[in-house]
């Protein structure tokens, strides 16, 4: 407990004990049974002979009459009963009066001066606790530009390499890092330089924040994680003045890393925001650059960063010098994905059906922290079925809710909007089916989840960084099977479609504005003036088209979508058998998946 705390509790313990005292010392006396009354009164019954006797016990006094009735009092500070008594002629002839004295001693007047002191001891104490917080309030005001950087201690790391797995070019990146913090010498000698920034690029979730902290748990040195959004605060030059501290802090300890997270919080281009030059975020940054420059070879401090919006980061933060390496990390791949699953496994008992390979197939496009909470929700799940191990069945579902949510079991459903639920679905897997460019579907199911009345997952049967224009139409087109389903079965259309379509033209405009995809405007790029500004562009620069050309842009998405509908409605109507056939197998059953979903659209007539 440190020193502060146990003021605090001394204080609070002060206030508590005069409290009481002062209540007991208040309230005492009439549960007792007695009357208190005025000295004075003491005195008159003692020369009218109506008291048998008087118990002194400090300067207060217990008195019994003829009666038996018993009467308290208090003397005046200082004087004597015994001789106010005797003075008023008591045991004089005026009257018999047995005078007992108790507890004359020091620890009777202490305890009545301390009794008398009470009020004084409790607002004391209370002045003295708000003098205490008034301090307190101005050391947080003061320690505003105080880093707020978590240190972690290089005897106890958490986090290995071993523990991060997906990313084995990166870690092999990182390697040299640990190697140099662990014999800088060696490079020295050679005359190497170590680069003083490393940035770790790549969506959320594939392990950027857990490989840094694995990079110091294999140096063995400090680890200072701050946040980029943690700099910034609504005073000026706060930021700037964390900074510096932050990087005072490690100099001081080095070697050891210091780890920024999110740095596009602080990092984005400047001269573009709107405080101009003078943005508290822009001195923040200016700031980072400096302490950067000022590292020597011998300073042995590394700066790691992450982001997810690499592009928007300003150019003299990614120069050599500052940082010079770029790591790129990407969504792991099956062997990757095999291999985090069964970390993330470790110490959860499973049952003998698991097979982690299959779920690693299963998964395509997860991220480490997907796949993380996939683990999660099947041991979740295996609880709450009173289960001792995790099945395959419960790793099968958490794979649905991370993609779509939990099933509502209980909504109610009619019978029309279910039979319309199975036709869409239908469609999508049919469509998907049907064209060899596009991803097989896997599992479909009615089942309703999150938003949505049912969903359909594909499955691709080869991963590949790379797409070509035939698989983003076969997708196009897969999307828009649901739409063509319902309008040919029920010659309606519903607002089920309505991701789907958004999907379909996300895609023809990634197309045609990003990937340059039409043969109308050739291979080229268009950004909107929102995107330009984002990525650090001033705000009056408009698009880099004209409007002429956006006109031919969205002339272009219309017909890429309209022949993504044209296809899917074309391959149902001719196979409106396999789709009867699968939405009816749906109505009954809710889920079809694997190889029973592929030898039943093969099995099944395409007439209806």
């Amino acid at each position: 407990m440190n020193p502060r705390s146990m003021r605090s509790i001394f204080i609070y313990l002060l206030i508590s004990v005069a409290v009481i005292a002062i209540f007991f010392t208040m309230f005492s006396e009439p549960f007792g049974g007695s009357k208190e009354v005025p000295i004075t009164e003491i005195i008159g019954r003692a020369q009218s002979g109506e008291l048998k006797s008087v118990v002194v016990n400090g300067d207060s006094l217990e008195a019994t009459t003829i009666n038996d009735e018993t009467l308290t009092s208090r003397k005046e500070l200082g004087s004597s009963i015994v001789e106010q008594l005797e003075s008023a002629g008591v045991n004089n002839g005026r009257g018999k009066v047995d005078i007992v004295v108790e507890g004359t001693g020091g620890f009777g007047n202490l305890l009545g001066i301390l009794l008398n002191l009470l009020p004084i001891i409790f607002f004391g104490a209370i002045l003295l606790f708000m003098m205490r917080q008034a301090q307190g309030s101005t050391s947080q005001t003061f320690s505003f530009g105080k880093s707020k950087a978590r240190v972690f201690d290089s005897d106890n790391p958490e986090v290995s390499f071993s523990d991060v797995q997906g990313v084995d070019e990166a870690k092999e990146e990182l390697q040299e890092v640990v190697e140099f913090l662990k014999t800088p010498e060696r490079f020295l000698a050679l005359g190497a330089k170590i680069p003083r920034g490393v940035l770790l690029t790549g969506p959320p979730g594939v392990g950027k924040t857990l490989l840094a902290r694995a990079v110091a748990g294999e140096a063995e040195v400090p680890f200072f994680s701050i946040s980029g959004s943690e700099f910034v605060e609504m005073f000026v030059g706060v930021g700037a003045s964390r900074v510096r501290d932050l990087f005072d802090q490690a100099k001081r300890n080095a070697p050891c890393i210091v780890f920024v997270d999110e740095i596009d919080a602080v990092g984005r281009h400047r001269g573009h925001g709107m405080g101009g030059g003078h943005d508290e975020r822009e001195q923040t940054l200016n700031q980072i650059l400096v302490e950067m420059d000022g590292f020597d070879t011998s300073t042995n401090v590394i700066v790691l960063a992450s982001t997810n919006r690499p592009d928007i980061l300003d150019t003299a933060l990614l120069r050599p010098g500052r940082f010079d390496r770029k790591v790129q990390l990407d969504s792991p791949d099956v062997k990757g994905r095999e291999a985090i699953l069964n970390i993330h496994a470790k110490g959860k008992p499973l049952s003998e059906d698991v097979d982690m390979e299959a779920i690693a197939k299963q998964t395509t496009y997860f991220s480490g922290a997907d796949l993380m909470n996939l683990v999660n929700e099947a041991a979740i799940l295996a609880a709450r079925r009173y289960k001792k191990a995790i099945g395959a069945e419960e790793l099968a579902e958490s794979i649905d809710r991370v993609i779509a949510g939990p099933a509502k079991k209980n909504k109610v459903i009619s019978a029309r909007e279910k039979e319309m639920v199975a036709y869409h679905e239908a469609g999508h897997a049919l469509v998907a089916h049907l064209l060899p460019n596009a991803d097989p579907p896997y599992k479909v199911t009615i089942v309703a989840r999150g938003h949505t009345g049912g969903h359909t997952r594909f499955l691709p049967e080869e991963e590949t960084s790379l797409v070509t224009q035939n698989q983003l139409e076969a997708r196009m087109a897969a999307a828009m099977g649901g739409r063509a389903a319902e309008e040919l079965m029920f010659y309606e259309v519903t607002t089920g479609a309505g991701n789907d379509i958004e999907q379909a033209t996300s895609i023809a405009r990634s197309m045609i504005t990003k990937l340059g995809m039409s043969k109308k405007l050739g291979p080229r790029t268009f950004r909107k003036r929102e995107e330009l500004v984002f990525r650090g562009g001033e705000t009056g620069d408009g698009a880099d088209f004209s409007d002429s050309t956006g006109g031919t842009i969205d002339e272009e998405v219309h017909g890429l979508v309209e022949n993504a509908y044209s296809t899917a409605t074309s391959l149902i109507k001719g196979n409106m058998g396999k789709l009867s056939a699968l939405a009816k197998h749906l109505l009954e059953h809710e889920t079809i998946q694997g190889d029973e979903l592929k030898n039943l659209l093969d099995s099944a007539p395409a007439a209806a």
